[in-house]
């Protein structure tokens, strides 16, 4: 039997693509939230777009708007910040050291077994388990000669399989009701504040352009130092919110092509294990963590899920996690993967031509 494929005509109109995009991204969502389930909104825009994209859509979600849709998301975390927050955070500092190295060492370990284990080229199997934002490990992998194909393929399986295991975690530890009344936000009646933090996030967007994952990372830093000094309001409403979640979700979801599939099928169950196993360790060692940061498991697991930084802290929102704390310690591995990570690209290559003469 012939696989599925979109029609001729289907494809030549990219704008019944893009309805087709947004109506059953939309209603997806609207089940899976109905539903009960975290991220939906972005969850199910996600799914709908992986479809079209493996189908063969021709369309792509401009760049700026998924990264005005990390701005925004930014943001939000940035809502929730308080002085208590940062003292609290800036207290744990050695213990979120330790807790990056350990986390960057499982991930660049997974790698290296993946590179002594499979047909992977050892470069690509570094940077493809790297735990840091999918679109900096792909530049960087790029920089560095790794094959972009397999690192996005990998990283952007991860992605997925990240935000559906942290999703159904969520699901498992919070009652549905407590869900639905954190995700209700009233529209905000200041227009001029939501122009300043649209205004902000835009701007986060630009940045994203000059820093890895600037496009979430700048309205985080900017919109805490602003509101905590008084000169701005932040405020956002479920339009905005649903908008960003939808830009996220389409971006990622689109990214999955037919001929990036077939490129990389004979590789795609060993990917998708080796990220299972990587996602299985970092929710082990949230296990224990958590009692030491005297954290929920759901914050700690969230905090050490590898990669995701935007999904993880939507999850982390919408559950009434400690956002702060997520995005604290998901950022700070992402610098540390950054500043790192040619290092231990070299030295899996290194290790995986010892071990298996690759």
């Amino acid at each position: 039997m012939s696989p599925l494929r979109l029609s001729p005509s289907f494809k030549a109109h990219k704008t019944l693509q893009w309805i087709v995009l947004i109506v059953a991204g939309g209603l997806a969502g609207f089940i899976l939230h109905k539903a009960g389930l975290p991220a939906a909104l972005l969850l199910g825009p996600m799914l709908v777009a992986i479809a079209m994209g493996t189908l063969g859509a021709r369309i792509q979600v401009p760049r700026i708007l998924f990264r005005s849709g990390q701005g925004v998301v930014g943001l939000l975390v940035a809502k929730s910040v308080t002085l208590s927050v940062l003292l609290a955070l800036a207290k744990d500092w050695y213990l979120m050291a330790l807790v990056t190295l350990l986390t960057i060492a499982l991930s660049f370990g997974v790698g290296l077994i993946l590179a002594c284990a499979s047909k992977i080229p050892p470069d690509a199997a570094a940077w493809g388990t790297g735990p840091g934002a999918a679109s900096a490990m792909i530049a960087m992998a790029e920089e560095q000669g790794a094959d972009s194909r397999i690192v996005a393929s990998m990283q952007y399986i991860r992605v997925v399989c990240v935000v559906m295991l942290g999703a159904w975690v969520s699901h498992m530890l919070v009652a549905p009701g407590a869900m639905h009344e954190l995700t209700q936000m009233e529209v905000g009646a200041n227009w001029l504040g939501l122009l300043a933090t649209l205004a902000l996030a835009f701007m986060g967007a630009l940045s994203g352009n000059l820093i890895p994952a600037g496009a979430l990372i700048t309205p985080i830093i900017l919109g805490t130092a602003l509101q905590l000094s008084g000169y701005m309001e932040i405020t956002l409403n479920d339009t905005i919110m649903t908008l960003a979640y939808g830009a996220i979700g389409g971006y990622i979801g689109l990214r999955f092509t037919r001929a990036t599939i077939i490129q990389v099928a004979r590789l795609v169950p060993v990917i998708l294990t080796a990220n299972i196993v990587l996602i299985v360790l970092c929710g082990l060692l949230a296990w224990p963590l958590s009692g030491v940061f005297q954290k929920d498991f759901l914050s700690m697991f969230l905090a050490t899920s590898p990669g995701g930084l935007d999904s993880m802290a939507i999850i982390a929102v919408e559950t009434g996690s400690d956002a702060s704390f997520v995005v604290a310690l998901q950022t700070l591995r992402l610098l540390g993967v950054v500043l790192c990570g040619a290092v231990c690209s070299n030295l899996v290559i290194k290790l995986s031509t010892k071990f298996s003469g690759h």
